[in-house]
């Protein structure tokens, strides 16, 4: 089963989108901010990344523009985000984000969305 990465600052958010998860039998792992996704990043291989766009010390941005090339190749990105404006689309997508999920959202319709990723892999 595919490996998730879920990186934002909110520990409630997290712990609720790992129960979802995996009990769709996703391996899940976390991180609480851009520097911790990094470094996870380079220990260990993930299919996919749900990734905060705002978070403190690096933002999701920032944390796409660090990835290595071969790591970024292999990994699907979902971006979560209370920025829904369509700039705020644009510019995402322009950086290589593969999908975009406005906060607040379901767990059950993020769900859908990851497995819709995998699918299209």
């Amino acid at each position: 089963m595919a490996k998730i990465l879920v990186v934002d600052d909110e520990e409630i958010l997290r712990m609720l989108i790992r129960d979802t998860l995996e009990d769709m039998g996703y391996e899940i792992d976390e991180a609480e901010d851009g520097p911790s996704a990094l470094q996870k990043l380079e220990e260990a291989s993930y299919d996919v990344m749900l990734l905060d766009y705002m978070m403190p010390n690096l933002t999701g941005i920032e944390v796409i523009d660090n990835l290595p090339s071969n790591v970024r190749e292999q990994l699907i990105i979902i971006m979560l985000t209370a920025k829904s404006q369509e700039a705020d689309k644009q510019r995402v997508f322009e950086k290589g984000v593969d999908y975009f999920m406005s906060k607040p959202f379901s767990p059950m319709k993020l769900a859908e969305l990851v497995e819709e990723a995998l699918n299209a892999k």
